[in-house]
């Protein structure tokens, strides 16, 4: 079996002001975590199936139960993750409830995965 070699740096020397420019650059620290989390949520599957249903239709908790082979309750869950993150919105009509998504960067965070997984 043959293992890649993995690229490494030998080198003593500090780049320091290649270091202080991308210091200037990076995202705080508040900034990072909310990233972070805002990725934990796209990282359950459930959760991207649900938002890519959204992406053609807003849709009711029992809908979303039917196109996914799950419960109600499992989905509900799901949409409150997804709610707390900004990710979805819903509207009441009588007893019944839809959700959609909450904007347009959604669909464009998608896109860009989409893009970079299929390269």
């Amino acid at each position: 079996m043959h293992k890649e070699k993995i690229e490494r740096c030998d080198c003593n020397i500090l780049h320091h002001e290649l270091v202080d420019r991308v210091r200037g650059r990076m995202p705080g620290k508040d900034e990072v975590r909310a990233i972070a989390d805002l990725f934990k949520v796209f990282g359950d599957p459930t959760r991207v199936r649900i938002i890519s249903a959204l992406f053609h239709s807003e849709m009711c908790v029992c809908d979303i139960a039917s196109l996914l082979d799950m419960t109600k309750s499992s989905i509900s869950h799901q949409l409150r993750i997804l709610k707390q993150a900004r990710l979805v919105r819903y509207r009441r009509d009588g007893k019944v409830v839809f959700y959609s998504l909450d904007d347009e960067h959604i669909k464009s965070i998608f896109d860009q995965a989409k893009s970079h997984i299929s390269e």
